[in-house]
């Protein structure tokens, strides 16, 4: 995969701080008028007003298609400024659907797009998926362990037209395994569905040529990824070009993207350690551009020359504790929640050039990051409880080496906070 300020949104906070604030002014006083009934189709920006249910909301920053009544925790979209009275809004039990009469459609039937950031665990494991054969055990997606909650199919190709990306699966691997037609592919998503497995199309890699520069390039991205999600059942998204990108136009795609999905699409991003030095080098920009609708960044802590930590005394060179928890405190401390943070390492000595840990080693540095134990000598500024998990290069190695990186990490997961 790969060769190669701490900034405080204060409109955010305002408006968190004026929702908590207007909430407990609403529970002392008689309610005020309700804004304008929410709409799905409308499009708020930060300050706008909608009203939900007799509550009356305000928009955090850009949003479509996300019900302020389930989207308006501290990190959600919308704040909640409390009860109101008048204006329209929907009733606790739909009229058109009498109490005694089933719905046409059963209750349990599956959206067409998961909810929320796509139903994934609060600590998960994700890996790479090879779509091509280069010496690691070559696999059909079903076939991947049931220890990875999220896959990511590598890679999308480019085309050309600029921006827009589209999905071959490699004669090589379908070779290698025997055959794999695009119908068996499809299933096999539709199976990792079934065992509660999330997946996504990764898009860059190493020799990736995509470049989302141009407005035009910015919709064909969208539109392009849009077609792939509706034509494989891909559940959303990974950004992993390491040879530049445009914050403001992939932020642009990225939010076109949403638009169309809802909000059950996940967003992933893979940038190197150089990537996530500085808060406005243009990774991290982007990450917190859409901290709004990402779900999570997994920094790749290998294939590194020596980095600054986030203490700013040293450079930590990779393949060890404080190279891992030195540098993911850089995101942590500058903008990025615990639960948008994971760290990407590789599963054998064979999956990269360096930076190898022993998976007993990245359980150490997610305890130092969410506990404050089993730290080395660098010691993070605070505790990150909601760390979300980790990342391998790649699921394929991982199975060559006899799964050792994954079932000592995923297990793991499940003793974090």
């Amino acid at each position: 995969m790969r060769l190669s300020r701490s900034v405080v949104l204060a409109t955010v906070s305002a408006l968190v701080a004026g929702g908590v604030a207007t909430t407990f002014a609403g529970s002392a006083s008689a309610a005020v008028a309700c804004a304008p009934a929410w709409s799905a189709t409308t499009v708020y920006v930060g300050g706008n007003t909608a009203s939900q249910n007799g509550h009356n909301y305000s928009a955090k920053w850009w949003t479509q298609n996300e019900s302020p009544a389930t989207n308006s925790s501290q990190w959600a979209v919308w704040a909640d400024n409390g009860v109101c009275e008048g204006g329209t809004t929907p009733p606790t039990t739909p009229p058109t659907t009498p109490p005694t009469t089933p719905p046409t459609t059963p209750p349990t039937t599956p959206p067409t797009q998961p909810p929320g950031d796509g139903s994934l665990p609060k600590h998960f494991l994700t890996g790479y998926w090879q779509n091509f054969d280069n010496g690691a055990a070559p696999l059909k997606l079903a076939a991947v362990p049931g220890t990875y909650d999220l896959i990511a199919v590598a890679f999308a190709d480019a085309t050309g037209t600029a921006g827009a990306v589209t999905f071959n699966l490699d004669p090589g691997l379908a070779a290698a395994v025997g055959g794999y037609t695009d119908a068996q592919f499809k299933a096999d998503i539709a199976t990792l569905h079934q065992r509660g497995k999330k997946v996504i199309i990764s898009v860059g890699g190493e020799k990736g040529t995509v470049a989302v520069n141009s407005p035009a390039a910015a919709t064909a991205f969208a539109d392009s990824v849009h077609r792939l999600i509706q034509t494989y059942g891909f559940d959303g998204v990974d950004i992993d070009l390491e040879n530049g990108l445009d914050p403001v136009h992939m932020a642009s795609a990225l939010r076109s993207l949403r638009a169309k999905v809802g909000s059950g699409l996940i967003i992933t991003m893979a940038p190197q350690t150089i990537d996530m030095q500085n808060p406005q080098s243009s990774y991290f920009k982007l990450a917190l551009d859409i901290k709004d609708i990402l779900t999570v960044v997994f920094t790749q802590y290998y294939n590194s020359g020596a980095m600054l930590g986030c203490d700013n005394n040293a450079a930590y060179g990779q393949g060890n504790i404080n190279f891992m928890t030195a540098l993911a405190c850089i995101p942590l401390q500058n903008g990025l929640r615990p639960d948008q943070v994971a760290l990407g390492l590789p599963s054998s000595t064979r999956a990269a050039g360096g930076g190898y840990v022993a998976p007993t080693v990245v359980n150490a540095a997610l305890d130092c990051l969410a506990k404050a134990v089993n730290c080395g000598t660098f010691k993070p500024p605070a505790t990150y409880p909601g760390i979300r998990g980790a990342m391998t290069w790649s699921i394929n190695w991982d199975v060559t080496n006899g799964n050792s990186w994954a079932n000592t990490v995923a297990p793991h997961l499940s003793t974090l906070p």
